[in-house]
């Protein structure tokens, strides 16, 4: 039980607050959760309720700072490495090859890398394909605290569950209690941190032929779906792909891209204009 009282009212002004600044929604069901996630912030900040704290974020001249420590809090950075594969080796055996081979250097973003397991195992695969020193991986997430994870590049057992056999001592470096990533590979990513609902911010980035914006989505309302992904699309080269996460599909949204099948995994091509 959270010491704080979060009535409805209250909680429909502050998770409106929140879906507004992040994207992340909370429907009526989650006032617990969020109340939960809430408390140790404003207790922390020394607030009389969540009242209070709404008012300061929403007015308050110091509120930018504070809402990135409340991001934190909210943001779930679950991710291994070599997760859902099918749709990475696709990229690296098919759609960037036959870019390299027309004499483009292809650009990936993966959006929401979370702590940066995702960038690794791409640059990973990229590495083996004779691939990474001809293409620019770009990573991004909206949390400071979880890119700061990826630039030690230092893993432990929950990341390292899904391993390869032949990845140890090739990409990662044993440690006390985990893996580092070989600095080869860590070299490979240029990390930035960028919130998928500031268009600008991602507009910053330029253009990709790959985006990949894997298992996000699932924490965004309908609307803000429709929102990210236009963002994302006009993010894309022609003929770039957006990836999601598999139980993500886009198909009852209008994109304006085209889905795809291909080795088991679902692709959403932008057109060639």
């Amino acid at each position: 039980m959270t010491g704080f009282a979060l009535s409805p009212p209250v909680f429909a002004i502050l998770s409106a607050l929140i879906e507004e600044r992040t994207g992340i929604h909370y429907g009526s069901e989650d006032r617990a959760l969020l109340a939960e996630k809430l408390e140790p912030r404003v207790a922390e900040r020394g607030f009389d309720s969540l009242l209070d704290y709404y008012y300061f974020l929403r007015y308050d001249a110091a509120a930018d700072a504070e809402f990135s420590e409340l991001v934190e809090a909210l943001v779930v950075n679950e991710t291994y490495f070599f997760r859902e594969t099918a749709a990475l080796e696709t990229i690296v055996s098919t759609f960037l090859p036959e870019l390299v081979r027309a004499g483009v250097r292809p650009r990936v973003w993966c959006a929401a890398c979370a702590t940066g397991e995702e960038p690794f195992t791409l640059a990973m695969l990229l590495d083996a394909a004779g691939l990474l020193d001809s293409v620019t991986l770009v990573a991004s997430d909206i949390s400071t605290r979880a890119l700061r994870h990826a630039r030690e590049r230092r893993y432990f057992r929950r990341s390292l569950r899904a391993l390869p056999r032949d990845v140890v001592g090739r990409w990662l470096v044993p440690v006390e209690n985990g893996m580092c990533v070989e600095r080869r590979i860590a070299d490979a990513v240029e990390f930035r941190r960028v919130n998928l609902t500031d268009q600008a911010s991602v507009a910053e980035l330029g253009q990709f032929d790959v985006v990949l914006c894997r298992n996000v989505l699932i924490y965004f309302s309908d609307a803000t779906v429709e929102t990210v992904v236009a963002t994302l699309a006009r993010a894309l080269r022609p003929n770039g792909r957006l990836i999601v996460g598999a139980s993500e599909s886009l198909l009852r949204f209008e994109t304006g891209l085209a889905c795809e099948e291909r080795s088991g995994a679902f692709f959403y091509r932008k057109g060639e204009t």
